[in-house]
C-alpha cells in the first residue's frame, strides 16, 4: 500500500499582454519579418532560492503564448533561476556554535569505558568556497582504538499535507587519525572546506534545505557517538573586517591590558647620552616569553602586537660637533 502526499506554493504569478487585438474585432496583421515586444517585471525579495530535490522542486519561468484565428496556440517556455540573499553578516550568524556528548561503550552488556567529544566553531554562517576551522577534543577512555570524523550534512525536508519526507546527503567529510586507547585527539582547527553548494532555504513552507555540521567517532563494536553543530549557508560573504575580528575573538581571549601603558601623547626625545646601551635594547626588543602570557594563548600562537622602542635620535643643533680641521689641505677635486 503507497500513500501519495503533494502539495505546492506558488511565489509568483504575473500577466501582461504584449500586443491586444483592435477594439472593432479584425485580426492584427503583422508583416513577414521579425517581430520583437520587450517586456519587464518586478521581482519580490521574498523569494525561495531555486532547488532542484529528491521529491520536489523551486522553479522560475516565462512563459509566452501567441493566439492565432482559426490556428493553435503557439507556446514557448524559458526558466530562470532565482538566488534569495543570505548575508552572514548577522549577529545570529555570526555566532559561535560549540556542543559536548559523551557515549558509554558497551559490548556484550560489558562496559568498555567512556567516550567524550566536544567541538565548537566560530560561526554559524558560511559561504561556499569558505573553509570552516574546527575545533575539538576527543577522549578515548576505551580499550580500543576510535577514529574521529567531521561531515557537513545537507537535509532536504519536504512537507505536504502534515507529512514530512526527508533526504539527507554528505556534501565533504574528513577523516582524522585513529585514537588509540586511553588517549586523547585535539584538533586545533582542522580545515573543512565547503563545496560549490545551495543556499539554505529556510523560509518556504513545504520545502526546507537545512546543513549542520557533524563530528563522529567510529566506536568499534557499539554505534556512533554523533555531536551536531547547524549552519547556514549564505549569498553574501563575509566582509573583511568582520572575518578576522569574529574568528579570533570568539576562539581566545588575550590579555592585552599591558597596551594601555603606551602614552597617547608622544613624548620628547632624550638626551643622547641617555640612550640604553646594546644589551639593554636588544633585551627590550624581544617579544614576551609564553611562560609570561600563561594560559591565554592555547593552541596556535597567535600573533600579537608589540610596542618597539627604537633608539630616537640626537638632539638637533646647529653647531656641528665635528668641525674640520685648518690644518687639513682640502683635497683638490682634479688631483
Amino acid at each position: 500500500y503507497t500513500q501519495s502526499y503533494s502539495d505546492q506554493v506558488e511565489f509568483l504569478s504575473h500577466r501582461d499582454t504584449l500586443m491586444a487585438p483592435p477594439d472593432n474585432g479584425e485580426a492584427t496583421v503583422l508583416p513577414a519579418g521579425r517581430h520583437e515586444f520587450p517586456f519587464t517585471f518586478q521581482l519580490p525579495e521574498t523569494l525561495a532560492t531555486s532547488f532542484e530535490g529528491k521529491h520536489g522542486s523551486v522553479r522560475y519561468w516565462v512563459k509566452a503564448k501567441l493566439h492565432r484565428p482559426w490556428a493553435t496556440v503557439k507556446k514557448a517556455k524559458k526558466e530562470f533561476t532565482v538566488i534569495e540573499p543570505i548575508d552572514i553578516n548577522t549577529p545570529a550568524l555570526l555566532a559561535p556554535q560549540a556542543g559536548a556528548k559523551e557515549k558509554l561503550a558497551r559490548a556484550w552488556y560489558c562496559n568498555r569505558g567512556q567516550v567524550s567529544v566536544t567541538a565548537k566553531i566560530d560561526r554559524k554562517g558560511y559561504t561556499p568556497g569558505e573553509v570552516i576551522p574546527i575545533f575539538a577534543e576527543i577522549d578515548n577512555c576505551t580499550s580500543r582504538a576510535v577514529v574521529p570524523k567531521a561531515a557537513i550534512i545537507q537535509t532536504q525536508t519536504f512537507i505536504a499535507r502534515g507529512t514530512k519526507k526527508q533526504k539527507k546527503s554528505v556534501v565533504t567529510s574528513i577523516t582524522g587519525d585513529p585514537i588509540p586507547a586511553g588517549k586523547r585527539e585535539v584538533w586545533h582547527g582542522r580545515a573543512l572546506k565547503i563545496p560549490p553548494v545551495g543556499p539554505s532555504i529556510l523560509q518556504c513552507r513545504i520545502i526546507q534545505v537545512e546543513y549542520s555540521l557533524k563530528v563522529c567517532v567510529d566506536i568499534p563494536g557499539t554505534s556512533k557517538l554523533l555531536l551536531e553543530l547547524p549552519l547556514v549557508i549564505g549569498t553574501i560573504p563575509l566582509h573583511p573586517f568582520g572575518s578576522r575580528t569574529s574568528s579570533v575573538s570568539s576562539q581566545y581571549s588575550v590579555n592585552l591590558d599591558w597596551l594601555s601603558t603606551i602614552p597617547e601623547q608622544l613624548e620628547a626625545p632624550p638626551e643622547y647620552s641617555a640612550v640604553v646601551s646594546s644589551p639593554e635594547a636588544e633585551q627590550s626588543l624581544a617579544p614576551p616569553c609564553r611562560s609570561e602570557l600563561g594560559d591565554i594563548l592555547e593552541g596556535p600562537f597567535f600573533a600579537y602586537i608589540q610596542e618597539f622602542r627604537f633608539r630616537p635620535p640626537p638632539l638637533y643643533s646647529e653647531v656641528d660637533p665635528n668641525p674640520s680641521s685648518d690644518t687639513i689641505r682640502p683635497r683638490c677635486m682634479t688631483c
